[in-house]
């Protein structure tokens, strides 16, 4: 058995940017969760990104919890959601108190399906608010999800959580809608550790959202809290590590999709496999290549192989409307999201994965179609 490969680890800097900035935070004491890296992470990812402002957070779920109640939803409030995702993207949700509805996925972008979504809004126009997520690192169609919001009049949300360095006809995912979020968990294309960013050009919500996410701590001289506030403000330390990541993602990104073409070359020609989709308007960051099985090889058998060579890989996002938290609330669609989940693996696509270690996976599996 092989030294372990993992489906996506974190990967720092070679050039060691992060130790330089947090360096910095040491020799300056700024250990707290203010300081000059957390400012300047901010300014650095809205940048890159092409938002007006941003807003560092300990998680990207603190992004969607701060982004949901910047939209103003409350109590008793709908909000959409695509329901083919990772729990954090509709836990904040039920943390408002508000109801979700969970909308299908499409094939031709494995992210909400904009036929659904228009069902969706004819069943419940009061909706507050729509979270669209960008799997895998692949764009919604973003074009038509923005048009239906704007003519509804309802805040689009972006979990661009998987997405860092995705583009949607040239523009970076995360900016289409009212606010996007991105996240720097450990297996993201870029990490801190643990943190996230929330992005608006809506610069007065975005320093509204610092506030709730530092206790709602009023100016004045004693501790004067006049809203209910958060602990969700990123580290000065944290944030050093994500302005040396954020020097490096676009060699991530490349990386990724070296990794997912050569997956392509070694394995598309297998009967039955179908790799996720690409689409003109798309340029996706291939945080997670991941393919669909519809032939005698099944996922487990894929992921069982892999394990027993001490290689890391996943099953498809199960859908949220299929958890048991979550079942009882409403489900539009047509049962795509279901089969991708039913059908789908994600293989190992760790940036640190060398030419021996891509070989490694690709003839385990090939394996499998000669039994």
């Amino acid at each position: 058995m092989g030294d372990r490969i993992y489906l996506s680890s974190p990967h720092m800097s070679d050039e060691g940017y992060e130790m330089t900035y947090i360096k910095e935070a040491f020799d300056t004491n700024w250990i707290a969760p203010l300081g000059e890296n957390v400012n300047q992470f901010e300014r650095e990812l809205a940048v890159k990104v092409g938002s007006k402002a941003a807003a560092a957070l300990s998680s990207g779920t603190a992004a969607i919890h701060l982004a949901l109640k910047a939209a103003g939803v409350t109590e008793g409030d709908i909000v959409f959601c695509q329901s083919l995702t990772f729990s954090a993207t509709a836990n904040p949700i039920i943390y408002q108190n508000a109801i979700p509805v969970f909308i299908d996925s499409d094939l031709l972008s494995w992210n909400m399906c904009p036929r659904a979504l228009e069902e969706a809004f004819e069943k419940y126009p009061e909706v507050k608010a729509v979270i669209v997520v960008h799997l895998y690192g692949l764009s919604a169609d973003m074009d038509k999800i923005v048009e239906l919001c704007n003519e509804h009049n309802v805040v689009l949300i972006e979990d661009a959580a998987e997405s860092l360095g995705t583009f949607y006809k040239g523009k970076h995912t995360g900016i289409f809608g009212d606010f996007g979020i991105y996240s720097f968990n450990g297996n993201k294309i870029i990490t801190t550790s643990g943190g996230g960013m929330l992005v608006s050009n809506n610069e007065e919500k975005i320093e509204k959202a610092r506030f709730w996410s530092t206790q709602s701590r009023d100016q004045a001289k004693h501790f004067e809290h006049s809203e209910l506030g958060f602990n969700y403000r990123m580290s000065n330390i944290v944030a050093g590590i994500g302005r040396g990541q954020l020097k490096v993602l676009d060699q991530r990104v490349e990386k990724k999709k070296y990794i997912f073409e050569f997956y392509i070359k070694e394995l598309g020609s297998l009967e039955g496999i179908e790799f996720m989709p690409r689409n003109e308007w798309n340029e996706p960051n291939f945080w997670l290549s991941s393919m669909i099985l519809n032939g005698k090889v099944r996922p487990f058998d894929v992921m069982e192989a892999l394990e027993k060579e001490n290689i890391e890989s996943r099953p498809i996002w199960k859908p949220m409307h299929m958890q048991p938290f979550f079942e009882k609330y409403d489900f539009i669609g047509t049962g795509v999201s279901g089969k991708l989940f039913e059908n789908g693996v994600c293989l190992p696509s760790d940036t640190k994965m060398t030419e021996k270690d891509l070989e490694r996976v690709v003839q385990i599996i090939k394996k499998l179609w000669c039994e």
